[in-house]
């Protein structure tokens, strides 16, 4: 059933809560058809030392992982040994991003990352297991806690004696965070609250040792005064009324990692336990959300390298037809898939972490991006090594089944990518949008002039209306040959500017808009596309600047990305206008009923 319009002014309200302000970033301003390039070149890199240090503790995660983290049995056993948890911890994984001052290594994103890429190529589950507890267990505390509760709780949770734990999935709250139905009740003299609900699917959250917990705090309004705002709590399983009902439930993949599920039943928890502010339990979630995200481009990049490696070492090796698989233009479209996506992940997940580590006040939009591109492809790449390694990949003495079932949950976990490209489509559309409606409510009362377009633009009014220009922005590369490319991407990102406000108008209004999810796929498609292509030209002008012996880092791999991205975009703009959209309702609208 369709929402109403007050739901659907609900959900914007709530949304304009969550993103509003006057930033543009990168991503957001593609919605204006334009190109900030001074965001995202030139191509982001670690100063020596923190490039050594990074390179060292990667170095030193490969070779325990190699000899100590055995896969296959983690994957048959369900379980992962506490002998590799306790040896992650004596490497400092879980000190990684710390701040030294309570006596982590103070890594940042960048640093990080090398890291959580070699563990996503090793073992997914364990890269899993080291996300939940670091990217956004740990990264909650030193986001939002306060000094006393970050000396209190932060030594147990990076010396491996305890485990953490964020706990926002319920059966009515996945994707949808705003659907949690937790309750936190105040005491009746203020020092505690009181929790009743139930959380499930949680990473660790039947084996942690601290939590964090997003639960409904009474938020009265004069309109409403029954209103409720999420609120984030630290919670420790020894509190009367915490009940682990399931400490590990049988998946598909990344079957080491202990998923659980519990229940808190008038469990007391003291008000200093409140993580962050008073209802505003949501903007902590998607802060550290917006970690985990980046986190899922290391580790989708690092299953891919494997990936490719394997795919490319049995091609080469197995002969069929008299020839090596290699010899298959077939065979060779996928390889080149394979490292075309591993080179553009890599660059996207880079400049995203470097926005983490510049402080950049927004790009929410690039690490939903960056999520539902590298776990999309890595989805393919997986798909295409085993067709690749045909038979043999299908059963269990070869890692490729296990590859498929691990690669499965990406799409799935920290917002399934349905809905994050429709938030992307929809975050993304809001500034331009309200640009739009203005000029639009200017023009009916007959007050449209170019003198009082600024004035229409409100926070926006510094970028152009890309409307009013047919010139396409440029794209600072500075190698000649990659100048080409450069032109047809800001041609691109031009003809999308161009578009959106067509597609406005068809729809007609905002209500149209906010159901039309076949046409917010298409927009975050060409959204992902455009972005993504930006990171790997700046990667590539990069590049031609500076050579590297890296196998990963091939600039044909990455000119080909370009083409195949390109062709997508031109693809997905033209189906905005010419597409099967009605056909597919209606067999959709017609199987419901019959089936």
């Amino acid at each position: 059933m369709a929402l109403t319009a007050a739901q659907i002014a609900d959900q914007r309200k709530q949304v304009e809560e969550l993103i509003a302000g006057p930033d543009v970033g990168f991503a957001k301003a593609l919605f204006y058809g334009q190109f900030k390039g001074e965001l995202l070149f030139p191509y982001p890199t670690l100063p020596a030392d923190k490039q050594a240090a990074a390179d060292e503790m990667a170095a030193k995660v490969r070779d325990y992982a190699d000899r100590h983290i055995d896969a296959a049995k983690i994957d048959r056993e369900a379980r992962i040994p506490d002998a590799v948890v306790k040896g992650l911890a004596e490497l400092d994984v879980y000190r990684l991003t710390i701040p030294l001052e309570y006596g982590g290594l103070g890594f940042n994103q960048q640093q990080y990352l090398k890291t959580m890429e070699v563990l996503g190529g090793h073992d997914a589950g364990v890269a899993v297991f080291v996300n939940a507890h670091h990217s956004i267990g740990v990264r909650a505390l030193v986001l939002f806690g306060t000094k006393e509760q970050q000396a209190k709780w932060l030594p147990g949770l990076y010396d491996g004696s305890k485990i953490g734990a964020f706990a926002l999935t319920e059966p009515e709250a996945g994707s949808d965070a705003g659907g949690v139905r937790t309750t936190a009740k105040p005491t009746s003299d203020g020092s505690a609250f009181v929790l009743n609900g139930t959380k499930h699917y949680i990473t660790n959250g039947g084996i942690a040792h601290i939590l964090t917990v997003m639960a409904r705090t009474p938020a009265p309004t004069p309109e409403d005064p029954q209103a409720t705002k999420v609120t984030a709590f630290l919670v420790t399983p020894d509190m009367p009324g915490f009940e682990v009902l399931e400490a590990r439930a049988e998946k598909c993949g990344i079957r080491g990692t202990a998923t659980g599920k519990m229940r808190f039943t008038d469990m007391r928890v003291p008000k200093e336990n409140i993580l962050g502010q008073l209802g505003r339990g949501l903007q902590a979630a998607l802060t550290v959300l917006n970690y985990g995200r980046v986190t899922f481009g290391a580790t989708c990049t690092g299953h891919a390298k494997v990936c490719l490696k394997a795919m490319t070492a049995h091609a080469k090796s197995r002969v069929q037809f008299q020839q090596p698989l290699a010899e298959f233009q077939l065979v060779r479209k996928k390889i080149a898939f394979a490292a075309a996506n591993v080179f553009a992940m890599e660059a996207a997940t880079t400049e995203c972490a470097a926005f983490i580590d510049k402080g950049s006040p927004d790009y929410m939009l690039e690490t939903a991006i960056l999520k539902v591109f590298a776990t999309e492809h890595l989805w393919t790449v997986v798909n295409d090594t085993l067709q690749v390694y045909g038979g043999k990949g299908y059963f269990c003495d070869q890692p490729v089944e296990r590859w498929m079932r691990d690669a499965r949950i990406n799409t799935i976990g920290e917002g399934a990518n349905d809905v994050l490209k429709a938030f992307i489509a929809v975050v993304g559309c809001r500034g331009p949008g309200m640009m739009l409606q203005g000029l639009r409510a200017d023009m009916l009362r007959g007050k449209w002039s170019l003198r009082n377009i600024g004035a229409s633009l409100g926070v926006v009014g510094r970028l152009t209306v890309p409307w009013l220009t047919t010139s396409a922005p440029p794209v600072p590369v500075k190698a000649a040959e990659l100048k080409p490319a450069a032109d047809e991407l800001g041609k691109m990102i031009r003809d999308f500017g161009l578009k959106l406000p067509h597609v406005f108008m068809s729809l007609k209004d905002e209500a149209t808009f906010a159901q039309a999810q076949l046409v917010h796929e298409r927009i975050a498609d060409v959204a992902i596309d455009l972005y993504v292509s930006a990171c790997v030209l700046a990667r590539l002008d990069h590049l031609e600047a500076a050579a590297s012996a890296d196998p990963f880092a091939d600039a044909a791999a990455g000119r080909y990305f370009l083409a195949l991205a390109a062709r997508r975009v031109r693809q997905n703009l033209a189906s905005l206008d010419s597409n099967d959209d009605t056909e597919l309702l209606a067999a959709a609208a017609s199987t419901l009923t019959r089936v």
